[in-house]
């Protein structure tokens, strides 16, 4: 629970699109508050169509009960006062946004719980190219406007639970601990309110409370690492010297970037981390003494070196897959029952390039080369596909041999591979370092290019080599805004034209034509009629 003010009421703001169930939720609360004897009060301004206006509810909650209020009664509000909000809950990013660009929102006592899901505004639709918002910008405006903030998909978890997102919000306000009563007074509240749809409401309402708790979890967990004389993390002894050294905004980002090193290969994973990452903050400690960027470029790249040391192959696809809250998540899905009997297949269609990464470099290029021979007489890529069923014995025993493999994967030639090119780019953003902190951590911002598996990934990689050479291997470097430019249009397209239109709009070499092999097909025969 929250520590509260027990003279001033507690203020919620609901915001929902409509048909999402937002005056249901309204009525919820207002039901928990009187069934857990609180004085409580509802207003609603209706929106107009359901993507060029959100219905918006107000509530006020007096935080002691009635019993204790010796027949007094509290003077509750109609309408939200901008900066006085204890809790604003939306269903959508940009409403979000909305609100809080009409002064809602205060970080000095507003919690923010909103779902990370779009729904593309009429005006976004309109737009020739991609006119949709920037998601970053919308988080990282509610970041700045909020004393604390709780990120989740509620579209994913309605959808797992087959309700309406109502019913998520209410469990992620429960966990919030902003309202002055437990659990089971919400989830009487929805057994009450009967009919076919109360047990799915249930189901939603529990998800989002405990996607809410979870989140509550780990920041309390993280607070108690950075507090720690001696910090520990779950996988591997950190001492806090290891932390300390960087300056207390980015350490969250550090600790969990760490945590996803030591989880994904070992100890020693996670140490390479922070051995990289000291080097980038002490380059930029050198670009900006003043601290005028609040350590930006290390922020940055804090971010992307995890996710890119964290790479995907096929160890880690079967670690991922044959985790207990794998399982426990298709569980949920198809909500099955006791008794029934539920069997998972997991496909699989490994190639040349999937099995050459995890054997050194020199027989790695042995088997690409006959990958290429291959392609090159115009036959398919060679694949291998497998069906395991993940629900039986020998199934799952495959899938955790194969996740054991990751002891080997130092060996692998893809493994050399990334961290060539980690160490690359990593070398690139100390060098714009030295050059501006700007540049620096628009170079940093450039790992956001690496991306998922297959072709993705190494189209990515091939955008990220050509930007970094462009951006530093001239006589003048080029400035920070033309390589963010760069990376936003190298974002908007696979196939790259954006980034070459915007490469020889600012007089830098556009990327050269990749060969690709040409398959002939033959020709089917034809049937006379």
């Amino acid at each position: 629970m929250m520590t509260m003010n027990t003279t001033q009421p507690l203020t919620v703001l609901l915001c929902a699109l409509g048909g999402e169930g937002g005056g249901v939720l309204s009525e919820w609360l207002i039901d928990a508050a009187r069934a857990a004897g609180f004085p409580a009060q509802a207003t609603s301004i209706p929106g107009v169509a359901q993507r060029t206006g959100a219905t918006t509810y107000y509530l006020e909650f007096f935080p002691t009960p009635l019993a204790q209020l010796q027949g007094r009664q509290p003077v509750l509000g109609l309408t939200p006062l901008p900066g006085r909000l204890d809790l604003l809950v939306s269903s959508e990013l940009l409403e979000t946004a909305r609100q809080i660009g009409n002064g809602m929102s205060s970080p000095a006592v507003t919690r923010i719980i909103t779902s990370s899901a779009r729904i593309l505004t009429t005006q976004e639709k309109m737009q020739m190219g991609d006119g949709r918002s920037d998601t970053e910008a919308l988080l990282q405006l509610v970041r700045q406007h909020s004393l604390r903030h709780h990120v989740m998909d509620m579209a994913a978890l309605t959808r797992q639970a087959g309700t309406v997102v109502s019913a998520v919000m209410l469990g992620a306000i429960a966990a919030s601990g902003v309202l002055p009563w437990g659990r089971e007074i919400f989830e009487q509240v929805i057994q009450h309110s009967g009919g076919a749809s109360a047990a799915a409401s249930l189901r939603g309402f529990a998800l989002g409370f405990e996607h809410m708790a979870d989140q509550e979890l780990m920041a309390r967990q993280v607070a108690q690492w950075l507090a720690d004389d001696e910090l520990q993390t779950p996988a591997s002894n950190l001492p806090a010297s290891d932390i300390h050294m960087f300056p207390p905004a980015i350490r969250e980002r550090v600790l969990l970037g760490h945590a996803r090193c030591v989880s994904y290969q070992d100890a020693a994973y996670g140490q390479l981390y922070l051995a990289r990452l000291r080097t980038v903050w002490q380059a930029e400690q050198q670009a900006d003494p003043a601290g005028l960027q609040a350590a930006a470029c290390t922020h940055e790249t804090a971010r992307w070196l995890a996710l890119w040391m964290a790479f995907d192959d096929i160890v880690r696809v079967a670690d991922l897959k044959s985790r207990q809250s794998r399982w426990q998540r298709v569980q949920g899905e198809v909500k099955t029952q006791e008794g029934d009997l539920l069997k998972v297949f997991d496909h699989f269609k490994p190639g040349v390039p999937e099995f050459a990464a995890l054997v050194p470099t020199r027989w790695a290029q042995a088997l690409m080369r006959w990958e290429q021979s291959r392609i090159a007489r115009g036959l398919a890529p060679w694949a291998l596909p497998l069906k395991i069923g993940t629900h039986s014995v020998f199934g799952m025993l495959a899938l955790r041999t194969l996740a054991a493999c990751r002891v080997l994967r130092p060996w692998g030639s893809r493994y050399a591979l990334e961290q060539s090119l980690i160490t690359q780019w990593l070398d690139e953003v100390i060098q714009g370092l030295q050059h501006s902190a700007e540049l620096g951590l628009e170079l940093a911002r450039c790992g956001q290019l690496i991306k998922g598996y297959g072709s993705t990934n190494e189209r990515g990689k091939h955008n990220l080599l050509h930007i970094l050479a462009q951006a530093l291997n001239t006589t003048v470097p080029q400035s920070a805004s033309s390589v963010s430019l760069w990376r936003q249009a190298a974002l908007q397209d696979d196939a790259g034209q954006a980034l070459d239109s915007q490469l020889r709009a600012q007089g830098a070499l556009a990327r050269p034509v990749r060969e690709q092999p040409i398959r002939w097909m033959r020709k089917p025969p034809s049937h006379q009629a």
